[in-house]
């Protein structure tokens, strides 16, 4: 498996970046850039061009874009909105220069008028606080408009390190971001404003000024994905997996995760179903080997046990999660498992001291029961709080949701791209869970089975909406049978 190439910057780093850069010109190259964006997304040249500048640096971006664009004979709208006056020198300059060539400053968005564009240049990656009163209407206005919007490095009212909205944010459909891509744009709210992304380094090389921990995940990181499978091949060679769920009325929880470790290329499969009425025959799947949960451990030798999909809570189940803790085996811990985790700190000190690679894939709900916080913090830093799970309990953490984050316990963490809507539905964390514990038995490591899990995942239920499944009505069995697929055109 490949080293990532695509870098994500927190706040901190690109300041490190622009500062080290020592460059005077990277307003002057930043609007340039929007400008000539700007250009080739104007459905017609005719057309006015909305500029909304801020008070600070990003407002500059957006006055040199102004002149840019007016200097190449387009008609551009100009509306300030702080005071001119007070902008930080380099913005100041760029608003001096944007007067020089004719250009005005309106004080609010013209009404009746038709425009092509909006450049959305209001506030930029420094942006702390909820936004309200004046610029919360400037952004009400914005969205409003029947338009492309086009935002200067993020959407106004996105924080960048977070992909929260701050009060409110600007929905774009296109933002041209410098110097490093921003997480804010690729998890929680950020893919619903940023539009399609555009990226521009400004002629500054950041990865040589400071270094990265976090990263994107593309498909070229996983080519090959897995070893090609030679013709003197046989099951022992792929892996045994032990699934372990299904209490009465969650088979199907296990089997669904079961099944995708099959698909995924698990070599053999086993589910350890703790109902002592469940049955002990997948129709559906029959080369799963199901036995009773409760003495699976001592029964066979697996390479991965994939723990707590439809396990339920019941003092029986933390035994068995108990029990497989102290195994020499790598494990996947999902759904009930995680809240036995959060629930017995005995359990929870037995994953600490884990000599074997373990990987949790909590969401959002999950992950505040083990962080003993509400959802709604979990989500407010997505980044911050994977890290902490998998520093804190030794594992590689899977928080999952709109741009799900990996995070390992040495500090590096990942952003996953792939995935729609379509996974909101029931059985896909299964899924997800099974085909990690799949890889992981094949010869991955936590990481690596992490990182490929949750990319095929997404691509398996963006490749069914592309061929018009989904997303709504997407299943989980579905996503396991793509995801077949398109691990054979990674070999």
């Amino acid at each position: 498996m490949k080293n990532p190439s695509t870098p994500l910057y927190l706040c901190q780093q690109i300041r490190t970046i622009e500062e080290s850069a020592g460059s005077k010109d990277l307003m002057q190259r930043a609007g340039l850039a929007i400008a000539e964006l700007a250009k080739g997304l104007l459905p017609d040249s005719e057309d006015s061009i909305l500029i909304v500048a801020g008070p600070g640096n990003n407002g500059g971006d957006a006055l040199v874009a102004a002149r840019h664009l007016k200097q190449s004979w387009h008609k551009v709208v100009v509306v300030m909105a702080g005071e001119a006056s007070k902008l930080p020198a380099d913005a100041a300059k760029a608003c001096k220069d944007w007067l020089a060539v004719g250009g005005v400053l309106e004080n609010s968005i013209p009404q009746n008028s038709h425009f092509g564009l909006v450049i959305d240049g209001l506030f930029g990656i420094g942006l702390q606080r909820p936004l309200q009163g004046h610029y919360a209407e400037l952004i009400q206005q914005i969205n409003a408009l029947p338009c492309p919007v086009l935002t200067v490095d993020i959407p106004s009212g996105l924080s960048a390190d977070t992909g929260c909205v701050l009060g409110c944010a600007v929905e774009a459909s296109h933002t041209l971001t410098f110097l490093g891509l921003k997480p804010g744009l690729y998890t929680l709210d950020g893919p619903d404003h940023a539009g399609e992304i555009h990226y521009s380094d400004l002629g500054v090389d950041g990865l040589t000024l400071t270094k990265p921990d976090g990263w994107l995940l593309e498909q070229e990181m996983f080519t090959p994905a897995l070893p090609a499978r030679k013709k003197n091949s046989h099951k022992g060679l792929f892996g045994n997996v032990a699934v372990i769920g299904g209490e009465v009325g969650m088979t199907g929880a296990m089997l669904l995760a079961a099944r995708a470790a099959l698909l995924i290329g698990g070599g053999r499969v086993y589910g350890g179903v703790i109902s002592e009425h469940g049955s002990l025959l997948d129709p559906m799947q029959p080369e799963l080997m199901l036995r009773r949960a409760t003495a699976l451990h001592t029964q066979i030798t697996v390479n991965c046990a994939v723990i707590g999909p439809g396990m339920g809570r019941s003092p029986a189940a933390a035994q068995i999660l108990a029990d497989w803790m102290v195994q020499t085996v790598a494990l996947v811990l999902d759904a009930d498992a995680l809240q036995l985790i959060a629930t017995h700190q005995e359990l929870r000190d037995m994953l600490r001291q884990r000599q074997h690679e373990t990987v949790i894939t909590p969401h959002p709900g999950e992950a505040a029961s083990l962080l003993g916080y509400t959802r709604a913090k979990v989500q407010s830093d997505r980044i911050t709080n994977a890290l902490k799970l998998a520093q804190e309990l030794h594992v590689v953490a899977i928080l999952k949701g709109a741009g799900t984050v990996i995070a390992e316990p040495g500090g590096d963490w990942f952003i996953n791209t792939t995935g729609n809507p379509g996974l909101s539905a029931a059985g896909t964390g299964d899924v997800l869970a099974g085909m990690i514990g799949g890889l992981m038995a094949q010869g991955l490591s936590a990481s690596e089975a992490a990182k490929l899990g949750v990319y095929l995942h997404g691509a398996a239920a963006d490749e069914l909406v592309a061929q018009g499944i989904g997303p709504v009505g997407l299943t989980a069995s579905e996503v396991a049978l793509m995801s077949r697929e398109l691990i054979n055109q990674l070999v």
